[in-house]
């Protein structure tokens, strides 16, 4: 290790310098550290924590902002949009107390390197296959406390100063968020740490060159050097990036409990006549499209917003496949597409509960999100009825 307490130095076997940058993403003396450390080391290559579109996005800051929300709900990629928005929105409101845009010091080395003609290398892993690794990764009655924990950072007021960062350092620009779920969620730390770790260093000692200046994350240091340093084996790049697929079970069970309410509606029917399977059929495209009408009425959704959920939300409630916040999000970027000032304030408004219906992007997540819990509650009734049928 080197007279600066950020900079870690490791020698290889087969005598190459690697050098380690440790940062926090929103601060200005990370920011001067990495210009001067490439400028004094002159490394044959950088790599930057960053991957292809991460990268994009530090230089078009503004292209996100020409998002097609069609296109995204179309592809089923909302909920992942949520979850970037989110987690960019908070370090966004962070380094605006510091005075540093979120990533400068990665944009920074990328600048620096590309002047003086330094080749540069992406090391990290897709943003996205982390999200839906650390998703698929924690048991599903872990899950709704993820999402607490993660959208209640919404309501953090926390202040943080520039003096403040030596503990936020500890922390990456994915993981500052989780910094206390690590002992009540070790999956998600596993997928945002420790398999970042591996993918960084397989990159890094990938990197070509006999010196070579890596910026990463401060949490991700003593990881990267640990692994380099004791030459540990590691896992291949294709096995920590692919999405982990889910027990068979669920989906067994995912059709099992329609094929049994169809089943159960067809028996009471024969057995107590077709009116009552009539009835209890009625009984519920109301209680589960009443729910979800309900909840997108709760979303201010647009009129046919709210009969679309009444409609689309019996026939999803027979399928695990797609769910009613699908169609009622996507009825409601149609009928109320997004104006640009909106995207542009969009980072600001999700942080305040009041801007959040007055926002067409936030009504739209929240024509996404709303539909769904209150379809599920329909759908329990609905069942008990039929189970009482029986």
């Amino acid at each position: 290790m080197s007279e600066n307490a950020d900079i870690y130095r490791i020698s290889t076997s087969d005598n190459r310098e690697i050098v380690l940058v440790g940062t926090a993403h929103i601060s200005q003396v990370s920011k001067e550290l990495v210009r001067e450390t490439i400028e004094n080391e002159k490394p044959d290559t950088v790599c930057v924590e960053l991957d292809a579109g991460r990268m994009q996005s530090l230089k078009e800051p503004d292209r996100w902002k020409n998002t097609d929300l069609k296109e995204v709900i179309k592809k089923k990629q909302l909920a992942t949009l949520i979850a970037n928005l989110v987690l960019g929105s908070y370090q966004k409101r962070m380094g605006a107390q510091t005075g540093v845009k979120p990533g400068a010091e990665l944009k920074e080395a990328v600048d620096n390197a590309e002047s003086k003609d330094i080749p540069v290398v992406l090391a990290d892993r897709d943003i996205k296959i982390t999200l839906k690794r650390a998703w698929a990764c924690t048991p599903w009655y872990r899950k709704l406390s993820l999402l607490g924990g993660l959208f209640g950072s919404i309501f953090d007021k926390t202040q943080v100063s520039e003096e403040e960062l030596a503990k936020i350092k500890e922390q990456d620009s994915l993981s500052v968020m989780m910094q206390e779920f690590g002992k009540t969620f070790p999956e998600v730390k596993q997928v945002l740490i420790d398999e970042r770790d591996q993918f960084l260093a397989s990159k890094i000692k990938g990197a070509p060159g006999n010196k070579v200046v890596a910026v990463v994350g401060a949490g991700h240091v003593k990881g990267i050097a640990s692994i380099i340093s004791e030459n540990k084996e590691l896992p291949s790049e294709e096995s920590i990036s692919v999405i982990p697929k889910g027990s068979p079970i669920w989906k067994i069970i995912g059709w099992a409990i329609p094929v049994a309410i169809i089943a159960s509606i067809v028996y009471i029917g024969y057995q107590a006549g077709i009116e009552k399977a009539g009835e209890l059929s009625l009984q519920w495209a109301m209680l589960t499209g009443g729910g979800a009408m309900l909840g997108a009425i709760i979303a201010g959704g647009h009129p046919l917003t709210v009969l679309v959920a009444l409609i689309m939300a019996p026939f999803t409630g027979l399928t695990p496949l797609i769910g009613v916040g699908f169609f009622t999000a996507l009825t409601q970027v149609y009928m109320r597409p997004p104006r640009v000032q909106e995207m542009e304030t969009l980072s600001e408004d999700i942080w305040q509960v009041k801007h959040w219906w007055k926002n067409r992007v936030t009504r739209v997540i929240l024509c996404f999100l709303c539909p769904g819990i209150p379809a599920i509650i329909g759908k329990i009734l609905a069942i008990f009825k039929i189970y009482q049928a029986i």
